[in-house]
């Protein structure tokens, strides 16, 4: 009898030295980390965890421990970066170690490994390398997407006249637009704005979204096992399959109207590659992965450009001295009898100024989408074990008083040199950078560009009678009322001569 208990001491002890051991081996891997606030045991910095936590208390962290520090999620550490300086020498001078992505088993789940965000490795660059050259073929940054974009905004300009005035939240018809463009580009379809098809584009993809920042999305990726409960699973996954189920629709429909020597959008050339690929080895060319690419493109691509346009006709009918600069340099340049191209862009140094100065303020991606270290990587003086998340805090950049004169103001001269002509600045980091940056950069300026312009050429924006101006950073404030319910009147302008 006296045998169990010393067997049992036997055992526990071994176990007790088995975790001491571990527990050593762990920090001794981590002991050349960044500085950070303490981690509670198993449980990590709780407090300093998820997107909304980052963007309140990063800063404060940033002040106590500097431009680079340490949080912990549960037993994993998660190095910010935090700065111009800093995050420009982690993207940019040592892209290829800062180019990877943390793994995150509920994106894993839904994409099979083939999330275009998320992915890392050759897959990453195959399908990034095929996308963006599918694009361009197709037209991106060429005359036919510009064409396209262009006559999307005589349809834009005539949806917002026929409200004679009243006011409204451009939000519903901004997404219209650049909905239509998507899709045009990766679908091969037009809608009419009141198209149902359309609406539930525009929906699914804004809900989506959501739901990749929403707690329980956060929760599935924290605690994996839970993503075994049926019922727990179907909610995390539930804007993802309405997503999958629009999209799947369109592959199959091109897949038995496919003509190889004539692609006729994204999901042709697409398919085009797999079948010429379907025998090469290490192949990453799958109807999943087609799926998966159109996904990511659709919500991004839709979203965060309707979302910036949205805050920028708010942001300036608060800022009236603004909208009128940027009239009067249009009608200088261009008049009233063309709509605003491409090429007008470089005559239009104010107005292409204020666009970046409103994406500047916007922030609409603070903590961009996290990074990993694709091996052991010294930097800075710190020792950053392979595979540990990375968070480039890319507001702290846009907002870095090193590179901005007035960071906290509404101020288009960050981008204008003494003589007033538009100058690229290389903290404008909005749509990230380096080897990650955003892989629909191109076609979101040209957007933002075009139909800006040709709003501004037709219409003057104001806020609704008994409403009060309010400066930046009120706006910045309260930047989810103003991205989703604001209220502007766009009142038609009087025509101007050709110039």
């Amino acid at each position: 009898m006296a045998v169990l208990p010393v067997l049992s001491l036997a055992v526990s002890f071994l176990l007790t030295l088995l975790f001491l051991l571990s527990f050593w081996r762990k920090q001794k891997k981590y002991q050349f980390l960044p500085p950070g606030p303490a981690p509670l045991p198993i449980l990590g910095t709780p407090k300093y965890i998820g997107d909304r936590a980052g963007c309140k208390y990063f800063p404060e962290l940033r002040q106590k421990y500097g431009p680079i520090f340490t949080v912990w999620k549960l037993t994993d550490p998660v190095v910010v970066l935090c700065g111009y300086e800093v995050v420009k020498d982690a993207l940019l001078n040592h892209g290829e170690e800062f180019s990877g992505r943390p793994f995150s088993p509920v994106i894993d789940l839904y994409s099979e490994g083939y999330s275009f965000p998320s992915i890392d490795g050759e897959r990453w660059r195959q399908l990034r390398r095929f996308t963006i050259t599918s694009l361009r073929n197709f037209g991106m940054g060429k005359m036919s997407m510009e064409k396209l974009v262009l006559e999307e905004s005589e349809t834009l300009i005539g949806a917002v006249a026929l409200l004679g005035g009243k006011p409204f939240n451009p939000l519903n018809l901004l997404g219209c637009a650049v909905g239509n463009i998507t899709s045009s580009a990766l679908l091969g379809e037009h809608f009419h704005y009141k198209d149902p098809k359309l609406q539930d584009l525009i929906l699914t993809t804004r809900r989506f979204i959501f739901n990749t920042h929403s707690p329980l999305h956060e929760l599935g990726n924290t605690f994996p096992m839970l993503l075994n409960v049926p019922i727990l699973k179907e909610k995390i996954f539930k804007e993802s399959s309405l997503l999958k189920s629009f999209v799947q629709k369109y592959i199959e429909q091109h897949r038995g109207s496919l003509n190889p020597n004539s692609p006729r959008d994204f999901i042709d050339y697409f398919l085009v590659k797999i079948k010429q690929e379907e025998t090469s080895s290490g192949n990453n060319f799958s109807e999943t992965s087609l799926l998966m690419t159109l996904i990511a493109l659709l919500a991004a691509g839709t979203e965060t450009t309707t979302t910036t346009l949205n805050f920028s006709l708010f942001l300036i009918s608060n800022y009236p001295d603004v909208q009128v600069k940027v009239q009067q340099e249009i009608d200088e340049v261009i008049g009233s009898q063309r709509r605003p191209g491409i090429m007008d862009r470089a005559q239009l140094p104010y107005t292409n100024a204020v666009i970046h100065e409103a994406q500047r303020v916007l922030d609409l991606a603070p903590l961009a989408h996290y990074h990993a270290v694709t091996k052991e990587t010294h930097f800075r003086g710190y020792t950053i074990p392979k595979g540990t998340t990375v968070i480039p805090f890319i507001s702290s950049v846009l907002s870095d008083p090193s590179q901005w004169e007035t960071p906290k103001d509404f101020n288009p001269g960050h981008f204008l040199d003494d003589k007033g002509q538009f100058r690229q600045k290389a903290a404008f980091m909005a749509f990230s950078a380096g080897k990650r940056i955003c892989a629909g950069e191109n076609l979101a300026r040209m957007e933002l560009f075009l139909l800006f312009s040709a709003l501004l050429q037709k219409f003057s924006f104001t806020l609704p009678p008994g409403t009060e101006r309010q400066d930046c950073q009120k706006i910045k404030q309260n930047k989810f009322q103003t991205l989703f319910f604001s209220q502007v009147c766009a009142e038609p302008r009087p025509v101007s001569s050709t110039a």
